[in-house]
């Protein structure tokens, strides 16, 4: 269990390998953000990208799924305050995979809340060649762990 401690400023956590497919490209875009570029062949081939290309928010959602398992699964995590900065910087294509690298910006302890801290991350998406497909600044929240927090706050 990886509690609001085990986050330290500096730590980088490299994780992934999700392969993007066609399919759920274009099932998510239908679902949620139905442009052509995102759900018709013949028409996104005409487009200025070319070809089929995964919404934005199916990109941060394959992030998130991809936080979730390396990381956040097994930690205190209760949730997230937001995210402060989301920037697409290319599309991501069916048949790339995709990896994050999640660097802790910073970290703190609210006063009113003794419990839990807050943790400041940065995650850059890239796929297979390390080019870089998303950048997101956000902040978590994680319960602080009871024995090293009382030992901290005896000090």
């Amino acid at each position: 269990m990886r509690y609001w401690e085990d986050f330290t400023v500096g730590m980088v956590m490299e994780f992934g390998g999700y392969e993007v497919t066609e399919e759920e490209v274009i099932e998510f875009a239908t679902a949620f953000d139905p442009q052509p570029f995102h759900i018709d062949k013949d028409a996104a081939k005409e487009h200025f990208f070319g070809g089929i290309i995964a919404s934005g928010w199916h990109t941060g959602s394959m992030c998130m799924r991809m936080m979730v398992d390396n990381y956040l699964i097994d930690s205190a995590s209760v949730g997230s305050p937001g995210i402060e900065q989301l920037r697409w910087k290319q599309p991501v294509r069916p048949g790339e995979v995709l990896h994050v690298k999640a660097e802790v910006l910073d970290r703190s302890l609210p006063k009113s809340r003794p419990e839990l801290g807050f943790v400041k991350f940065s995650h850059t998406v890239l796929n297979q060649k390390d080019e870089v497909k998303m950048t997101m600044i956000s902040s978590g929240m994680f319960l602080r762990d009871p024995e090293r927090s009382e030992a901290e706050d005896s000090q």
